[in-house]
């Protein structure tokens, strides 16, 4: 339905049917082809704002699978989130941007040894024609071949902004696919700058801060809304930027779909607010959402939440463009 409460009964399908990539869709929640945001289906980048995909990958999880899952639960869940304009600014996003749903990454579970340079490839793509990349995962790995794709345009020394419970920032041998290690990498290997990067809702112990600046858990729920997004402006400044967002970044009430969830995290609300805090105050180059897990929320509570990030993400797109 859109946002007059009129359904274009000729209408229909408009992952497939758009003729323009600005056309919006008054076609019900419940039918029609599952794209993200109702957006066209498209693999041609040229003139394109923010492309949307999805690397549906979850063989580097640590606990509970299923996110392959989560580009497929994201999408299904994002139908609510299409038929108005974004709240609470009231702007039409996608008549501002073009914005396509490039579609998945195909994954040959085979080969996982193949799977990091697959994924920077497929990131590069996007990257180097000019469109914003926005990424659905699959579990938390995935970032870190899209980082180094990110760092070939834009440079080195990337300001990562990262939600989650877990700091993926332990050490290992330097060979592991591994959803709990990457920022360590990362930062290693200059692709990251820690000192211009941040950690927001951290709530799982590690013995060092790999000089990633932190706002654990308990912080989160002692400071304001706008004491968070001040001291993430703060630390990233003019750097560009990247958004992660880990779905049990979310405390589990309000995201119980995710492989390794843990008590204590941010509520939807506050996770909303800072990112709207954000728009137009940071140099954002690329974004995800990672780690949700359908098949442990048959409710749809936590595809729900990660469209929803999306979502502010494109957001952040926008009035960055209008600036």
């Amino acid at each position: 339905m859109s946002s007059t409460g009129v359904i274009d009964t000729k209408g229909g399908d408009n992952a497939f049917t758009a003729k323009s990539v600005h056309q919006n869709t008054s076609e019900p929640m419940y039918s029609g082809a599952l794209s993200f945001m109702r957006r066209r289906y498209s693999r041609d980048l040229n003139g394109i704002d923010v492309a949307v995909t999805g690397i549906p990958y979850d063989l580097a999880t640590s606990s509970r699978p299923g996110t392959r899952l989560g580009p497929q639960g994201v999408r299904r869940a994002s139908t609510n989130l299409a038929w108005a304009p974004h709240f609470p600014s009231g702007r039409d996003i996608f008549a501002e941007m073009a914005v396509i749903d490039y579609g998945d990454m195909v994954i040959d579970p085979g080969h996982p040894e193949k799977l990091p340079e697959m994924i920077e490839d497929h990131a590069r793509d996007i990257v180097q024609s000019g469109a914003k990349m926005l990424t659905i995962g699959g579990d938390h790995f995935i970032t870190y071949p899209i980082l180094k794709a990110h760092a070939e345009k834009y440079g080195d020394g990337i300001s990562l902004i990262q939600f989650d419970a877990h700091s993926d920032t332990w050490e290992d041998d330097g060979d592991r696919i591994d959803h709990g290690t990457m920022f360590w990498h990362a930062a290693k290997k200059g692709i990251v700058n820690p000192s211009k990067s941040i950690q927001v809702g951290i709530r799982t112990h590690n013995e060092s801060t790999h000089g990633y600046n932190i706002i654990y858990g308990p912080e989160v729920q002692s400071m304001s809304i706008d004491a968070i997004v001040e001291q993430i402006k703060a630390t990233v400044g003019n750097n560009p930027a990247y958004i992660t967002f880990d779905i049990d970044g979310l405390d589990p009430c309000y995201a119980p779909g995710t492989g390794t969830p843990v008590l204590g995290g941010l509520t939807s609300h506050q996770a909303v607010s800072i990112l709207r805090g954000l728009a137009g105050h940071v140099n954002l180059i690329g974004s995800d959402v990672v780690e949700v897990s359908p098949p442990f929320d048959v409710s749809d509570i936590t595809s729900l939440a990660g469209a929803t990030m999306a979502w502010e993400m494109l957001n952040i797109h926008a009035v960055n463009r209008a600036k």
